[in-house]
């Protein structure tokens, strides 16, 4: 077993990564952290909450972390993500109020307590990971493994140059890239061939309460699906590769995050030749499409059994 936290802001592409940790028995979440991002972080936590009942995660702990960027204005998602934060899924509000306390202790001591044995999966914006190396720099060190969604070495989605997650808080990712571990980046290089086409929503639509309620609203809100093409499921990334690393070609590199550039801040400059220089990220170049989705797609079934 893998023990797994999620740093999220729940989000259509983050409900169907936690979907994806809900259905892979490999993986045990040891918590779900939330930060503003695709919407505000009321909603998101709320999302949350609502997922870790509808997916039946039981008693794992949901903690809100930090509402917006250490310096910058808000960057929101809502554009894309709906109002609420999950597109055309509606969810049952949750039962239950979120864990005392704020996701920063919560990652500091969680790791704290498990040196060595947790990973922590990034798919928002990087504020509560950058303020919990802040308090405590060993994080870097008592990390299992860094995965993230996010950043790019060729190309944005909030602007050309730059990724949402990224855009949303550029001086936390810059300290995030420069704790001293490798961040694990899985970027819209990748990212945006996790597609959900015909195919994919065909193979998804048996599968009970979880792609009726989820899985397929879900999906649908957030782009076109056509045969060839539709919206990419890109916080999935994140989880596959800790279930799966062999489902991405990956490269070492150094990324350095942009602060200062008026149209570039938060771009993620990634150098390939390291040039004697220590690498301090692995950056995703390709990914296996057809592998992936039958990894996603497996996990999903499972999920839809327990469900119902």
């Amino acid at each position: 077993m893998t023990k797994l936290l999620i740093d999220c802001d729940p989000g259509i592409d983050d409900a169907l990564a936690l979907a994806l940790a809900g259905g892979s028995p490999s993986l045990e979440i040891v918590g779900i952290t939330t930060v503003g991002g695709n919407v505000d972080l009321a909603r998101t936590t709320r999302n949350a909450l609502a997922l870790r009942e509808f997916l039946r995660l039981g008693d794992v702990p949901v903690v809100p972390g930090s509402a917006g960027a250490l310096l910058r204005h808000t960057v929101r998602a809502a554009h894309v993500h709906g109002s609420t934060g999950l597109g055309d899924a509606v969810l049952p509000p949750p039962a239950r109020i979120a864990d005392a306390g704020h996701a920063v202790d919560f990652i500091v001591d969680t790791l704290r307590a498990a040196p060595g044995e947790v990973t922590l999966a990034a798919t928002g914006p990087l504020t509560n990971i950058a303020l919990a190396l802040r308090r405590e720099p060993r994080v870097a060190e008592w990390a299992r493994d860094f995965v993230i969604m996010g950043g790019s070495y060729t190309r944005g989605n909030h602007n050309p140059a730059v990724e949402f997650n990224m855009a949303a808080d550029p001086e936390a990712a810059s300290i995030v890239f420069d704790a001293g571990w490798t961040v694990k980046m899985l970027g819209l290089d990748v990212t945006l061939t996790a597609l959900v086409t015909r195919g994919v929503l065909d193979r998804m639509r048996p599968l009970g309460r979880l792609a009726a309620d989820l899985l397929v609203p879900a999906a649908t809100s957030y782009g076109v699906v056509t045969a060839e093409g539709g919206p990419a499921i890109h916080d999935a990334c994140a989880v596959a590769y800790v279930l799966d690393p062999s489902l991405f070609t990956c490269l070492p590199a150094v990324v350095h995050v942009e602060t200062a550039g008026r149209y570039t801040s938060g771009m993620t400059v990634t150098d390939f030749a390291l040039r004697d220089r220590p690498a301090n990220a692995l950056v995703a170049t390709s990914l296996e499409v057809d592998r992936f989705w039958d990894v996603v797609l497996e996990a999903y079934g499972r999920l839809a059994s327990r469900l119902g």
